[in-house]
């Protein structure tokens, strides 16, 4: 049977709020930003399958707070530009600097929360100076999450099997099958077993299965995995690898959920290892995988805290 659904655009991710939707030039391509506030930049970063949104409920309470935010939609995401290439873990880094830059300051704390949290790893490891404090959640740093994939197959190799299935070519169109059901099986696997289920939850994961279904979003969104995969035994793999090595030297928060099913919680706390600046861990008892929701005033009273530290 002929799918007639209408083809979705930019406008299901421009959600209105207090917030104002804008687009800025760095890197090379266009990224969509949400901005709200004045005052210091923190710059927010989601995950898969995600877009902007995820940070709706800190963005009016960090904006209140004195700082100026921006939740920023990844390349290949939401309404930012969907290049067919530029998913390497150097290109993405380079962008969340170039993103700072853009947005006309020198420095920045940066949270992200799954992709974006190993992403603020690599930004901080390569451009420290860009980097004021960093705050991850749901996330490991990537020589940790890599090492973890090798010595734990019953853990955490086990918990990225979806990863393994994102390698296979055209499987994007498995993720978009169905009005994006895959979508929605993993993100009801993934969280907290008192977020699931909630009229909430339901509604995020509407937008997130239609922000996914967008234009070439799906692709985009699985080509940073293929990367990860594809290079791990190359030079490039190699050299992200060794670059990666040297102790990162920005002060790092991670918040991580005791019921996190995607990253487990074992495998992000080994992250600490990397960091040889001011570091601190907590754990979040009952939460699973998308903290920012699932306990979102502990999320934002963390990253108040830490930015004023």
């Amino acid at each position: 049977m002929r799918d007639t659904r209408p083809v979705l655009d930019d406008s299901v991710v421009l959600i209105d709020g207090p917030w104002r939707h804008r687009f800025v030039d760095a890197n090379g391509i266009r990224f969509h930003v949400a901005e709200q506030g004045t005052g210091p930049l923190i710059l927010l970063l989601h995950g898969f399958p995600e877009f902007w949104w995820t940070w709706h409920r800190q963005m009016p309470a960090l904006a209140g707070a004195g700082y100026r935010v921006a939740a920023v939609d990844l390349r290949g995401y939401g309404a930012s530009d969907k290049p067919p290439r530029g998913y390497d873990a150097y290109t993405m880094a380079s962008d969340v600097i170039g993103l700072i830059r853009a947005l006309g300051e020198r420095d920045a704390v940066v949270v992200g929360h799954d992709l974006g949290g190993l992403l603020g790893f690599a930004a901080a490891g390569f451009h420290p100076r860009s980097v004021r404090r960093l705050v991850v959640l749901s996330s490991a740093h990537p020589l940790r999450q890599r090492a973890a994939l090798a010595v734990d197959p019953r853990g955490q190799l086990a918990a990225s099997r979806h990863i393994l299935k994102f390698q296979l070519p055209r499987f994007e169109h498995v993720v978009t099958r169905d009005d994006a059901a895959m979508v929605a099986s993993l993100m009801s696997h993934w969280a907290g077993p008192q977020w699931r289920g909630t009229p909430e939850f339901d509604a995020y994961v509407r937008a997130c299965r239609d922000a996914i279904q967008l234009p070439q979003a799906a692709f985009c969104a699985l080509e940073a995995y293929r990367w990860a995969l594809r290079t791990a035994l190359r030079v490039a793999g190699r050299r992200f690898v060794r670059l990666l090595q040297e102790p990162l030297k920005v002060p790092t928060l991670q918040l991580h959920g005791s019921r996190d099913t995607c990253i487990l919680p074992r495998t992000a706390q080994g992250s600490g290892r990397y960091v040889t600046a001011n570091y601190e861990w907590r754990l979040l008892r009952g939460v699973g995988h998308f903290p920012q929701l699932e306990a979102p005033d502990t999320v934002t009273s963390e990253i108040l805290r830490w930015c004023k530290e």
